[in-house]
């Protein structure tokens, strides 16, 4: 074997792959479910949704939102057996709707999983202090505790991927033990001594008008964001046409179970006509409170886990779609360029860059962090993944439209075009009523510059994708290709003329 190719067989520090072969099922199911952050949610996101959007009908909203996230998934998986990219849906959208259409769609990207990374921050700080001060006799404030989280991450966002999945996957399997068990003890003693399904029902979802639904699908998206992963995983899984489909189902099935489940029991336990403003009052107490004594410590101990996970997970994401851009030279190349354990070290360097800006920021303005930085920037993340895959939906048609493969009616048209409409009714929906979304007043600057940044995202990824065509027409060709944009190897469904 010549010099010049056992350097291209060992990961080095001008590597532009990342690991082949080491991420099983198992490993990926515990990534997308960290990202997805179950005790995060349930503790976090549903009590302060209650409080916040003041309605209740919050366990019907994740019902329906996984039923439309499987018809989305049809295609998504299928585009999975002929696109592998860590920078799944920037692929996708580069591959289907054309490379200006992906370069907008990565931006968009960034901007959401990065808001939805940075904002965990908000939570675990106040947390961790609340923790330190009642069981430790330790009183600092909630920043200190959010940098020492900052820093630990940083250092796991460097080391390899599968023993980061181990980390997560441990601290997973503990979390979702104890949501179930709260669930199991909160329906054990409903309020008034009777068992009441009211908010499973589907019709409380419009008692306040289609509004209601827009805002209370966005809530419930934001509790699924992570479960899209997956694909971002094939360049890492072992079988990644088995493995990613599987873990992909198999993530949207538990999530809804366990959300719809725990927000459910909190209002059985509490009263359907109480559970808002015991949501006021209790906030995570009102996941914790379901068991009491010892299993209420414990989760409150696996939030923090739970939170730290989830960073820890949406950082991974945030370093891949980096990766995927620079690998093709979309942005600066040192963004897709590996070390010896094949890590894009200078891209997981910038995603800490940020997060220790954030919360600088935020600390310096003395903002609340629960409400301002936690649930408006985690939020707003989910309103752009709801964008990111509408726009992923379109791409999965048009890409099957020019190369139909052997996939069926279903998978390649009929379920794509369904998620499309009903993922562009939420988001309608929920630029009109953005402003209860946060829980601010009608017209609130917030509830219009937030989404805006979307807006603003993806018309400088369009207008890049068109700098990039006109004046560097080979980087502009390789759009979307990912390893194939290295090796050269082109797949019969790559050699597709720039669009």
């Amino acid at each position: 074997m010549s010099r010049t190719q056992l350097t291209r067989s060992r990961p080095g520090t001008m590597s532009r792959a990342l690991a082949r072969d080491r991420l099983g099922a198992p490993a990926v199911l515990f990534f997308v479910l960290a990202g997805v952050a179950p005790l995060t949610v349930a503790a976090g996101v549903i009590p302060t949704a209650y409080q916040t959007t003041g309605l209740t009908a919050i366990p019907a909203a994740f019902l329906v939102v996984a039923a439309i996230l499987a018809i989305f998934a049809a295609g998504y998986v299928a585009m999975t057996r002929y696109i592998t990219n860590s920078g799944a849906c920037y692929a996708f959208v580069a591959r289907g709707l054309g490379r200006p259409a992906g370069v907008a769609a990565t931006l968009v990207a960034l901007v959401a999983y990065t808001c939805l990374q940075v904002g965990l921050y908000g939570a675990l700080g106040p947390a961790a202090a609340g923790e330190a001060a009642a069981h430790l006799g330790v009183h600092a404030p909630w920043w200190a505790w959010a940098l020492a989280a900052w820093a630990v991450i940083t250092v796991l966002g460097l080391l390899r991927v599968d023993i980061t999945g181990w980390v997560l996957g441990v601290l997973l399997t503990a979390e979702v033990t104890v949501i179930l068990a709260e669930t199991i003890a909160g329906l054990a003693a409903p309020a008034g001594g009777r068992l009441s399904f009211a908010t499973l029902s589907p019709t409380g979802l419009t008692s306040g008008g289609f509004g209601a639904f827009g805002v209370l699908a966005v809530v419930a998206v934001l509790g699924f964001v992570g479960f899209e992963q997956a694909p971002v995983l094939a360049e890492e899984a072992r079988h990644p046409r088995r493995t990613i489909p599987v873990a992909t189902y198999a993530a949207l099935g538990m999530i809804a179970i366990v959300y719809a489940g725990a927000c459910w029991a909190m209002a059985v336990h509490n009263g359907d006509r109480h559970v808002v403003t015991a949501a006021a009052q209790q906030g995570p107490g009102l996941l914790f409170g379901l068991g009491g004594g010892a299993l209420g410590q414990v989760a409150q101990l696996l939030f923090l886990t739970s939170l730290f996970a989830a960073a820890l997970a949406f950082h991974n994401v945030v370093w891949r779609y980096m990766f995927a851009l620079g690998r093709e030279n979309v942005l600066p190349a040192a963004l897709g360029r590996t070390g010896a354990n094949n890590i894009p070290k200078t891209a997981s360097l910038i995603q800490s860059a940020t997060g220790l800006a954030v919360i600088a920021a935020y600390a310096a303005s003395r903002q609340d962090p629960m409400t301002r930085l936690f649930f408006w920037l985690g939020t707003t993340g989910g309103f752009g993944i709801i964008l990111l895959l509408t726009l992923t939906a379109g791409a999965v048609i048009a890409y099957f439209a020019r190369h139909p493969h052997d996939e069926n009616l279903w998978r390649r048209l009929i379920a794509p075009a369904l998620a499309a409409v009903l993922l562009a009714g939420i988001i309608v929906l929920a630029i009109e009523h953005y402003a209860t979304l946060l829980g601010v007043p009608p017209g609130s600057a917030a509830a219009r510059a937030l989404p805006a940044g979307y807006a603003v995202a993806a018309v400088i990824g369009l207008g890049w994708g068109l700098v990039l065509k006109i004046r560097r027409p080979a980087v502009y060709a390789a759009i979307g290709l990912g390893a194939h944009a290295v090796t050269g190897q082109l797949t019969p469904a790559s050699q597709e003329p720039p669009q």
